[in-house]
């Protein structure tokens, strides 16, 4: 049985800025430690609202949502027996690049479909950890930004992909800690 607290990369696509007005469009996530546990799903829309630019960077639809994806609490009682399952009793700590947007989607339709979040009230920022173990500037934080050897960039990329991208954050959370233990043993 694991203990302590579990990590998972959640990563969303969304039709716009903020959740309640725009739907979560789909979600990926994966165990930090084990990469090959993964979650997705794709997510019925709840408005006909829109960003253009996230559709497009989405690759979504929302008339093809609609009839293609899951209902959103169904598809939320789904990944919260992912997550409960998956941390076999550890803490679930959700771990996004960029949290703040991945986390808020993620806990308004945990809160509004199940009216609770395995996650609780917060989640790691990969970006704002590299910061802090670094003292880089915020803006050095940015996935181009990054040196070459966290990145990853021998790694095939499926743009705006959540599963994909939630993976890839994965992995790169990984690097990070491990430079963080390289720092520390010297």
């Amino acid at each position: 049985m694991k203990a302590g607290e579990i990590y998972f990369s959640v990563d969303v696509e969304a039709s716009g800025p903020i959740p309640g007005e725009y739907s979560l469009l789909s979600l990926g996530a994966c165990l930090v430690d084990d990469v090959d546990q993964t979650f997705y799903a794709e997510f019925q829309p709840i408005s006909d609202r829109f960003v253009p630019e996230a559709l497009k960077v989405s690759g979504f639809h929302l008339q093809n949502l609609a009839r293609t994806g899951q209902d959103p609490r169904y598809a939320m009682k789904a990944f919260e027996a992912w997550v409960t399952a998956t941390s076999g009793g550890g803490t679930p700590i959700l771990v996004g690049f960029n949290a703040s947007f991945d986390w808020a989607f993620v806990n308004w339709y945990f809160h509004k479909f199940l009216d609770t979040n395995p996650f609780g009230i917060g989640a790691l920022d990969i970006k704002a950890y590299y910061m802090g173990l670094t003292g880089c500037q915020w803006q050095a934080t940015r996935s181009s930004q990054l040196p070459a050897s966290l990145r990853g960039e021998d790694e095939p990329k499926e743009p705006h992909n959540a599963l994909s991208d939630a993976v890839r954050q994965a992995k790169l959370f990984r690097r990070i800690m491990d430079l963080r233990t390289d720092l520390i043993r010297r």
